[in-house]
């Protein structure tokens, strides 16, 4: 079968990224052939795409997330008791790069079912970026009520969910945005405190805020341009948390310059370093499941694209111009 994806044969700039037509074999056992409905974007596919995180051998396909319905099975049948027409989601995992397509073969054991009740666009939306925030505020650090957090592009498609979600546990979430514009959309999300990068002064800010303590725990996605205020922000003995480069990656630590001031505890959290099992995936899902079903997490879809717009979609996410969870329909 004739299907189009996208395909990366050097890392760079967007306009690297290229539509070819393939042809997809038949599913083996294990595999399904997959006709993807929505297409979710997260900021780690630019980081592919831009060489900040190796990719397999080129050429290769780029995305990590997607819903749609199951179209055929691989002998008949999957050990996770999949149907033909099934609706189905993925996120990362053993599936590899690749979502950035019409159909494609994958893994059934790396695929979730979506409940009745959510939409695909949803679906596509969520997994990575909700995934992300559950791992963050239940592995990487229980969070508390009543701890104070600091939490970069709270804007962000991240950003949204780790606001309501931190607010549904009663932690007191700071959120930074990188615009004036940005700062309702955080301010909506749970977020007790909001403050621009052009024009505050965060740190300031943040001390008047704790009592000169800091923050229990940053939340860091941007990187290069925010490494600096989130050291800075953090109390003695807290946790700074990378978990993306939006700027580029953060400068290089030095122990002991940089560690002396705090004592800090630096973690860089990947998704594949938490997600993995097939287990340990689906019981991450299901709390961001339920997060959403209780109306404790509304999530701020953004479907002005469609897959066709990829190109554009990564160029604007990296001006920045972009708002909430950026679902492109295929």
């Amino acid at each position: 079968m004739k299907t189009k994806t996208i395909n990366l044969y050097e890392t760079g700039g967007p306009d690297n990224m290229i539509w070819e037509d393939v042809n997809l074999p038949e599913p083996s056992k294990g595999e399904v052939l997959l006709k993807h409905e929505f297409v979710g974007f997260n900021m780690i596919d630019t980081y592919h795409r831009s060489g900040i995180y190796s990719t397999p051998n080129k050429p290769c396909g780029l995305g990590t997330e997607a819903s749609g319905i199951i179209e055929k099975i691989g002998d008949g049948n999957t050990d996770e008791g999949y149907n033909v027409g099934d609706r189905v989601a993925y996120a990362g995992s053993g599936n590899g790069l690749g979502a950035y397509s019409y159909r494609r073969i994958i893994k059934s054991k790396d695929l979730i079912k979506i409940p009745d009740w959510m939409g695909l666009d949803i679906a596509a939306a969520v997994l990575t970026k909700g995934r992300t925030v559950e791992y963050l505020f239940n592995r990487t650090h229980k969070l508390k009520a009543n701890e104070y957090i600091l939490f970069h592009a709270a804007a962000g498609g991240v950003g949204q969910i780790a606001g309501q979600w931190a607010n549904s546990i009663g932690a007191i979430a700071i959120g930074v945005v990188g615009s004036k514009e940005k700062e309702q959309y955080a301010k909506k999300c749970g977020y007790q405190y909001v403050f621009n990068i052009e024009d505050d002064d965060i740190l300031f800010e943040i001390m008047n805020i704790t009592n000169n303590k800091g923050v229990d725990v940053v939340y860091d996605s941007v990187g290069l341009t925010s490494w600096d205020i989130s050291l800075a922000c953090v109390k003695k003995l807290g946790l700074v948390v990378s978990f993306g480069s939006a700027s580029g990656n953060p400068p290089m630590y030095d122990i002991a310059k940089d560690g002396v001031k705090n004592s800090a505890y630096i973690h860089r959290a990947t998704m594949v370093n938490y997600m993995t099992s097939s287990d340990i995936s689906n019981d991450s899902a299901l709390r961001v499941f339920e997060k959403i079903k209780d109306k404790e997490i509304q999530l701020n879809l953004n479907k002005n694209y469609t897959l066709k717009d990829v190109i554009r979609v990564h160029k604007d996410a990296e001006a920045r111009k972009t708002i909430g969870q950026i679902v492109m329909k295929v």
